[in-house]
């Protein structure tokens, strides 16, 4: 899948506060952090949070797709009103047989 370039390039750097995460001070480097530990506590959190509050272009330079479908059942609790639309775009639920190919 073709990767679009982020919403704002600070995004990317380690410093940034994201935007997403405007409720606590979180760093784009402790979300990664948090992100690579697939057994840190509060990923699936974050992962939802990430998906709920982010625009879908930077939501991709934090994780892939496959890693967001492996996370599915964890995160989807987190995600709210995103839910149908993060079901569509991962071809998840009720859209799984759509797209096969993404």
């Amino acid at each position: 899948m073709p990767q679009f370039p982020p919403t704002s390039p600070a995004i990317l750097l380690d410093e940034t506060r994201p935007y997403f995460l405007w409720w606590t001070p979180l760093t784009v480097a402790d979300l990664r952090a948090i992100l690579a530990n697939k057994e840190h506590a509060e990923r699936s959190y974050y992962l939802g949070a990430m998906l709920r509050e982010a625009n879908t272009r930077d939501v991709m330079h934090f994780a892939t797709a496959n890693e967001l479908r492996a996370a599915w059942p964890e995160v989807a609790r987190f995600l709210g009103r995103a839910r149908p639309m993060w079901e569509f775009l991962l071809a998840l639920g009720p859209y799984a047989n759509e797209h096969p190919d993404v």
